[in-house]
């Protein structure tokens, strides 16, 4: 099993949820996971129920009950057997299967989130991407224990993850496909109100990638008798009812369309409606998947037309005279001859004569038999069901066609087949359900316990046999050809059939016991016979077992409707009718048997999961429980069986080669391949994550991990080393797409100036960031933004007045509007005196026709507005405004922004209630500063600058290397030399660990901080040492990926070097540095030698006492850095962090409380946890 992890928008908010790692989408549990979900917290805890049944005291059907009954009335439906979903239906609507919920178990593991349909679709989905092996899903129960629901379900849920396929309505059309077949191929029961009357196989492919490119519906065995007969209590198919009730009157009115009642097919039960469903409702949701499924109106028509004339033929009624039937009122063959397209009275002669071929003397003749009553209704009822029957394919053919890709790949396929049916009359409908779901348990205890248990013997591994029932014998009595199981004698006694089938099922009934009559799961009784199923012990009727195995719709009414005037009813019917043909008819039982196998075949190929569905009770009611009944189900599904076998056998297992190509990167020695002896390699990265023996197994050709949380222990440190690695790309993909995008950003910017304007010498090769003020931390400034526009450009700018006086205005830049903020004093009120942030302009970003400035280097800018006045500002970055402001018209107005240069203009001001707006001035002169001299006189503001960078100047193509740059990179050479070289020099270049002694460093100015927002530390508790107990691997900080990056992992960040730079001749108007004298010498000085520090005049004498000498100045010693020695290795978990190895000397710069130090190792600084550390 593989597990992955996407982030929900509500964990990344909350603060002690779970701690998600961005890139490998892995969960990571925190410390205060305890308040959340976590599998193991139900072993020994005090709740009523636990959440996987591996877990449970004792292992017996009342306790497995027990524990059902006690989740459902919490409505808790799902419990796990290991991998295995149990599901019991709660007969209501639960809130848990919402957008939250496909968030929340998309990608989540097992262990972390509650037991839910939504964990097994997930598993599916992950594994087939990670594998590339196709996936099914195996949904068991009895009708109506929720198997239909389930799928769709998992159908819900793997089309909203999956990505989005090359087909745009792919996922639409798996989805409506369920409504649509769910109308023609399902039925209400006495045991379901939406039972399924056939199965399906629906295969949804997909890319390697997770992409949708199609699917594929394969049905199995529609139940066509229930188009003609109907139980007491149950309907038909739901089509017939819902065209009652939501036809149109025009539809009504062209196909005849009544109440159910009307209708002799719809009246047997006296049903017409099901609580909770809207017939009307489902006829409209019905129409609109045939539009998805691309069936046009003309063809919805006459699909309706043949479910019509369907109902119209079962009012056909018929008389009996002389052995001979007549059919009472020919009125009743006009409409559904009409609808059908056919002749009414070939539709009344095909319904009282059957044609019969002849041979005598080797001359063939077609002969007209008159048919009885009984005949007569049961041409009828074979003529309505085999027109359903073709229907219903061409439904199934359809959806295909619509799904179909050329594509080949991989697949998840859901199996939604009837349940195991035990009834008061069992015919042979019920006999091929319950043959089928005996072959689909057969494939659990094949995969689930019998193969497992074989596996283990095989590999060596240590193991105690569970004794099961395995029920291949009795699919064997049912399907076996020698000796010959029930259907091959059924085949061959429709084989040796007359024309008239009296006599037929008891001449079966008597074969039956003399060829299987012996075998144990077998009792003849009077009217029929009785199985031991996997479920119980079912009686069969064997009336009409023969005839509906023949399934033979006869060759005259083939020709019937072949000659129909509608196009669409003759493509039902391309039979090519072979009179003489030796061959014997394919029958129903042959069908379903070679259907059953071929599925077999196609789920052995895929790796299999299970849903196994409870059905509580017979009343349909919540929190109705029937004890025995689950028991029962309980028993026959052979969950105890299970629990055993999950409980003593092991969670995981894969073949060496698997195993190593999935977990070599957790260990040094087997990545990035292993070559050697592939036990010895799997012993080393067990041995490297500390894992205990008694949690795994080697066998022969496969290596087997007894409990989950091993497995989870395994994917979670694999996790953790490729999301360090997918660390380290992405920060060297970021640097160079951001380089990439500074560059284009200044070179569009600089094509809006070149040749019009000067350049300041700093704005050439500046990056632009856009938000210099910090809009998004002010909240006086954020609460006069709408949320919904998005802040591209903020900065504090000059504003010039009508008297040219400057004030400070925040210029925010929208993607529709211009705001100058200012501030703005209350003067009345509980707040009088509170100074705060006002809108003082807001233009719409289309209002803003062209932008003035002058030729110089200046940074006015003049903003002219559509039927307003104008403003003048002084922007420091204006190049990178004009860019975004350009941008954003071009966005949002499909125009460019006209820019205007010329060293002299008049604009507008605003007017006030005093007086007129008027006009002011701006004149542009050379001045002998880089920095403008404003000065003003009356409505003319003259501007005085020097000249900059030629306007020609364009950004340089190459990365400008700064003085830190030059450091780091000596530094990186001179480590790249020699790891331990500690020399003062070499090759004529200084050490970078030894500055020169007796040399004052000249300092440097440090450059400023780049304002942003800072992460803090780390909070979480180092990690262990690997000697250490209770930790079996190296978890990193706190056990978890933090979200906040240290200040060593920031976006923006310029070096600073603690360290002396190296040495560097001081220029020549600097000051020398002192360098220290040597010590004096032990006897006096001669009297005319002067000494040192006397004066100024080296020929001045002294007499008296000769002073002492001037004490040379101090000494500026570098404060010492305390070290530390690393006591054991130590790789890296993240781009903050430090890798070092057992005995490496490092620079302590800060300690923590939380145990994680700031250490320095090679011109490298980051995290170091402490415990792994010893001062020195």
């Amino acid at each position: 099993m593989r597990f992955f992890r996407k982030e929900t928008p509500s964990e990344s908010q909350g603060r002690g949820k779970r701690v998600v790692n961005h890139n490998n989408n892995l969960p990571v549990i925190g410390n205060s996971m305890n308040q959340g979900y976590h599998w193991q917290s139900e072993a020994g805890s005090k709740k009523s129920s636990v959440d996987d049944m591996v877990l449970l005291t004792k292992i017996t059907e009342a306790a497995i009950t027990d524990n059902l009954r006690r989740r459902l009335m919490e409505d808790r439906i799902y419990t796990y057997i290991g991998p295995v979903l149990v599901a019991v239906n709660p007969f209501k609507q639960l809130p848990c299967f919402g957008e939250r919920e496909i968030e929340l178990y998309q990608g989540a593991a097992q262990y972390e989130v509650p037991p839910h349909i939504y964990s097994v679709a997930d598993t599916m989905y992950r594994n087939m991407l990670i594998d590339s092996d196709c996936q099914c899903v195996i949904i068991s129960g009895e009708s109506g224990a929720g198997k239909t629901v389930s799928a769709k379900f998992i159908m819900n849920f793997i089309t909203r993850i999956s990505g989005g396929g090359q087909k745009a309505q792919v996922k639409d059309i798996i989805l409506e496909s369920n409504p649509l077949l769910e109308s023609f191929g399902n039925a209400k029961t006495i045991r379901n109100n939406n039972s399924s009357r056939f199965g399906k196989y629906v295969e949804i492919q997909f890319s390697r990638g997770g992409e949708p490119l199609g699917g594929r519906v394969s049905n199995f065995l529609l139940e066509k008798s229930r188009v003609h007969s109907l139980n007491h209590g149950e309907r038909s198919f739901h089509i017939f009812y819902q065209l009652c009730a939501g036809a149109t009157g025009d539809m009504k009115n062209a196909l005849g369309i009544a109440s159910p009642d009307y209708f002799s097919y719809l009246s047997q039960s006296g049903v017409y409606r099901v609580d909770g469903t809207n017939d009307a409702h489902d006829f409209q949701e019905t129409l609109r998947a045939m539009s998805v499924m691309g069936i046009d109106e003309n063809t919805q028509m006459d699909i309706l037309r043949i479910v019509a004339a369907i109902l119209h033929m079962s009012n056909i009624p018929f008389t009996e005279q002389n052995n001979a039937s007549f059919i009472t009122d020919p009125n009743y063959l006009e409409f559904p001859a009409y609808l059908l397209g056919i002749d009414p009275g070939r539709l009344g002669q095909k319904l009282v004569s059957r044609v019969f071929d002849s041979k005598w003397g080797g001359k063939s003749e077609r002969v007209d038999v008159i048919l009885n009553t009984e005949q007569a209704q049961f041409t009828r009822d074979a003529w309505t069901k085999g027109l359903y029957s073709r229907l219903f394919d061409y439904i199934v053919e359809t959806v295909n066609k619509a799904m179909d890709t050329d594509a080949n790949l991989i697949n998840i396929g859901i199996l939604d087949i009837y349940g195991f049916e035990i009834f008061g009359k069992n015919g042979f409908e019920q006999f091929c359900i319950n043959y089928v779901n005996e072959k689909l348990q057969q494939i659990f205890i094949e995969l689930t316990l019998k193969s497992e248990q074989e596996e283990y013997q095989a590999e060596g591994i240590q193991w105690t046999p569970i004794n099961y029932f395995d029920n291949k014998i009795v699919c064997d009595l049912i399907e076996s050809k020698r000796p010959p199981g029930i259907m091959s004698i059924l085949d061959d006694t429709c084989a040796t059939m007359s024309a008239k089938s009296e006599g037929a099922d008891e001449d079966f009934h008597r074969k039956m016991e003399s060829q299987v009559g012996m075998n144990p799961h077998y009792q003849k009784v009077s009217s029929g016979f009785t199985i031991k199923h996997y479920a119980g012990n079912v009686l069969y009727d064997i009336d009409g077992f023969c005839e509906k195995n023949r399934d033979v719709l006869f060759v005259d009414i083939i020709e019937v409707m072949q000659s129909s005037s509608s196009a669409f009813i003759r493509s039902l019917f391309p039979d090519m009718i072979q009179t003489g043909a030796k061959s014997r008819p394919t029958t129903a039982g042959s069908k379903i048997k070679a259907q059953a196998n071929d599925l077999v075949t196609t789920l052995m190929k895929c790796v299999p999961h299970y849903i196994r569905c409870i059905k509580p009770n017979e009343t349909k009611k919540p929190h109705d429980w029937d004890d025995q009944m689950v028991k029962h189900q309980v028993e026959y599904l052979g969950l105890k069986e299970n629990i055993r076998v999950k409980r003593a056998g092991f969670a995981y297992r894969r073949p060496f080669h698997k195993f190593l190509h999935r977990y070599a990167i957790l260990s040094k020695d087997t990545w990035p391949s292993w070559h050697g002896d592939p036990r010895e390699g799997i012993n080393i990265i067990m041995r490297n994550i500390n894992m205990d023996p008694g949690q795994y197994q080697i066998g022969r050709t496969k290596i087997f991990v007894k409990d989950p949380e091993s497995l989870y222990m395994l994917e979670e440190c694999r996790e953790r080393k490729y999301d360090h690695y997918a660390r380290v790309i992405q920060q060297a993909f970021k640097k160079y797409f951001c380089k990439q995008r500074y560059l284009k950003e200044r070179m569009e910017a600089s094509d809006l100036l070149v040749n019009r304007k000067e350049r300041r010498s700093n704005s050439l090769n500046r990056n632009f960031f856009g938000d210099y003020i910090g809009v998004e931390y002010k909240r006086g400034l954020s609460s006069l933004i709408p949320r919904r526009e998005k802040v591209v450009f903020a900065q504090t700018v000059d504003k010039f007045d009508r008297r040219f006086r400057k004030s400070k205005r925040d210029l925010i830049l929208t993607r529709s509007h211009v705001y100058l903020i200012g501030r703005m004093q209350i003067k009345k009120g509980p707040e009088k005196g509170k100074v705060v942030d006002v809108i003082k302009r807001k233009i719409e970003l289309e209002n803003v026709v062209q932008a003035t400035l002058s030729t110089f280097q200046d940074n006015l800018v003049l903003l002219h507005v559509r039927n307003d006045h104008e403003t003048l500002l002084e922007i420091e970055f204006k190049t990178e405004f004009l860019l975004v402001l350009n941008r954003k018209l071009k966005e949002q107005c499909n125009r460019e922004l006209p820019l205007n240069f010329i060293n002299s203009f008049d604009y507008h001001v605003k007017k006030t209630r005093w007086g007129g707006g008027g006009i002011r001035k701006v004149v542009f002169t050379d001045g002998s500063t880089d920095e403008p001299l404003f000065s003003s006189v009356g409505s003319t503001l003259t501007v005085r600058i020097a000249h900059g960078l030629p306007s020609t100047s364009r950004p340089g193509l190459h990365r400008v290397i700064t003085p830190d740059v030059i450091v780091l990179a000596g530094k990186v050479r001179a480590l790249a030399e020699t790891k331990n070289w500690h020399g003062s020099l070499r090759t004529g270049k200084l050490s970078i660990r030894q500055p020169l002694k007796n040399v004052q460093q000249i300092p440097r100015p440090a450059k400023p901080i780049q304002r942003g927002f800072i992460p803090p530390r780390p909070v979480g508790p180092a990690p262990l040492p690997p000697v250490m107990q209770g930790s079996p691997v190296n978890m990193g900080r706190g056990g978890s990926h933090s979200h906040t990056r240290s200040p060593f992992n920031s976006s923006i960040r310029h070096p600073q070097f603690t360290e002396n730079p190296p040495f560097r001749l001081p220029q020549l108007n600097s000051n020398i540095p002192q360098v220290q004298p040597p010590p004096p010498p032990p006897d006096p000085a001669p009297p005319n030698q002067p000494t040192i520090g006397a004066g100024s005049n080296p020929h001045s004498s002294h007499s008296g006492p000769r002073r002492p000498p001037v004490p040379p100045p101090a000494k500026l010693l570098k404060p010492k850095i305390p070290q530390v020695m690393a006591l054991y290795s130590y790789d890296a978990r993240d781009t903050d962090e430090l890798t070092f190895e057992e005995g490496d000397i490092m620079q302590l710069l800060k300690e923590d409380a939380s145990g994680w130090w700031t250490c320095r190792i090679h011109g490298h600084e980051g995290f170091c946890p402490a415990n792994y550390l010893q001062k020195i």
